[in-house]
């Protein structure tokens, strides 16, 4: 059986391994120079190393993306850095907040956290808890979808503990406000984190670059079991007899973006709905500004939050690339989702986080060396309430979808994407 994989994001790659590992000869088509998807690494104009288009973490509760790099041999304990959940905004007032999890069972993980957490009141904590509690109860189910904002207002979720948790959890993985986020896919993502096992809310932080993470090892995977990686290889149409570019294939996984995905979709009456589904999806941005300072300049704690004194906040988190990476004095800031950050040019948007940095520090800060801005307009789907997701099988018998929209359980993240390959992969096999 031959299969081909249109998209060699991590999706693509998980279902092409997942496939070769069973003896599937498969042929990966990927329009761009290199794999990855959004999840890669760039070299870019005028820098002289390689940097990430972006600042991703995983975390422990990443069981299938953990699973399929240890089988394509890169061993995760030494491509990332293993914390605690640690959530910290040092520069809010009157206080810092500060809640650091313990790795225990839950729900005890959570409740010694709240108890420990600096910068937010007796009442809070208590409130927290049993919203906490009424989420286990219930499965972390809720009868009718709704934002996380009317959540958390509807369980008295308010203050430090609202804005700098709650909130700051459903901005990083979902990448939409939470007065437009699903609250059902954010409660998934609290189930399988904080709901699930000990080491399920620690932070995976990469050491190296985001493609020595899976992308490399998995394309050395694939190829050493007689697949084939073709780069520079955009697929514009799949005919009736699953044809692409002369060459006849049993199955195909499509396993790009969205809107490339409806474009491929729509010219088949089978798949024509889910085109459509797919060309209606909204999507978010995010801008990762990489500030490259004196190499003495450290942070605490490799991740922090920034927290200014007034509603004109830009950044939301530093990472420190020397602490995760080896480079010394280059910070990552973060920016997820709609947000006035957009409106600035890529000076002013610098100088606006440099500031937000010395004041999370308390400190001047040395002149930034070198800068560089990376803006993904379509980073992510906007994960709104009630969102109609496509399923891996097609109505079309052969064609299979992949991508982080697939996984209807999650946001999109990499353990979505990679998910949504393994799903198809399995669908194929059992359908063989």
């Amino acid at each position: 059986m031959r299969v081909a994989i249109v998209g060699g994001g991590w999706a693509g790659l998980a279902a092409a391994v997942e496939l070769a590992a069973a003896g599937t000869r498969v042929t990966v088509l990927e329009a761009a120079k290199q794999l990855g998807g959004r999840a890669r690494s760039v070299t870019l104009s005028g820098q002289r190393q390689r940097l990430d288009n972006g600042q991703h973490i995983l975390i422990g509760a990443y069981r299938e993306t953990l699973r399929l790099m240890q089988q394509v041999g890169v061993a995760p304990a030494r491509v990332l850095h293993r914390l605690p959940l640690q959530v910290s905004f040092p520069g809010c007032r009157p206080r810092p907040f500060r809640l650091r999890l313990r790795r225990l069972p839950a729900p005890w993980n959570l409740a010694a956290g709240l108890l420990a957490a600096r910068g937010a009141s007796f009442a809070e904590k208590i409130g927290a808890a049993r919203f906490m509690r009424f989420l286990q109860n219930n499965g972390y189910r809720i009868a009718d979808d709704c934002s996380v904002a009317a959540l958390l207002d509807r369980h008295q979720q308010h203050g430090n503990l609202r804005r700098y948790l709650w909130e700051t959890l459903c901005l990083a993985a979902l990448n939409t406000a939470p007065e437009d986020a699903s609250a059902q896919i954010f409660l998934n993502t609290l189930r399988d984190s904080l709901g699930g096992g000990p080491a399920a809310t620690d932070l995976l932080l990469p050491a190296v670059d985001l493609d020595q993470l899976f992308a490399v090892a998995a394309a050395a995977f694939i190829r050493a079991r007689g697949g084939e990686i073709r780069l520079r290889t955009r697929v514009e149409a799949i005919d009736d007899g699953f044809s692409i570019a002369g060459e006849r294939y049993d199955a195909i996984v499509v396993a790009v973006d969205p809107t490339h995905a409806a474009t491929l979709l729509a010219p088949h009456p089978a798949t024509a709905s889910v085109a459509q589904l797919l060309a209606d999806y909204r999507f978010e941005p995010i801008g990762t500004v990489y500030c490259a300072y004196p190499p003495e300049l450290r942070l605490p704690f490799p991740m922090l939050g920034l927290a200014a004194q007034d509603d004109g906040q830009i950044g939301q988190w530093v990472f420190d690339r020397g602490t995760l990476c080896g480079t010394p004095g280059l910070m990552a800031f973060v920016l997820s989702g709609h947000g006035a950050w957009e409106a600035l040019d890529n000076q002013a948007l610098v100088a606006a986080l440099d500031g937000e940095l010395a004041t999370t520090l308390q400190r001047t800060l040395p002149t930034v060396v070198w800068q560089q801005v990376i803006r993904e307009r379509r980073a992510t789907f906007s994960c709104r309430p009630g969102l109609r997701r496509p399923s891996a099988r097609s109505a079309r018998t052969g064609l299979w979808l992949a991508g982080d929209y697939v996984c209807a359980d999650y946001p999109a993240t990499l353990e979505a994407a990679v998910r949504s390959g393994v799903t198809a992969a399995r669908g194929i096999l059992r359908s063989a």
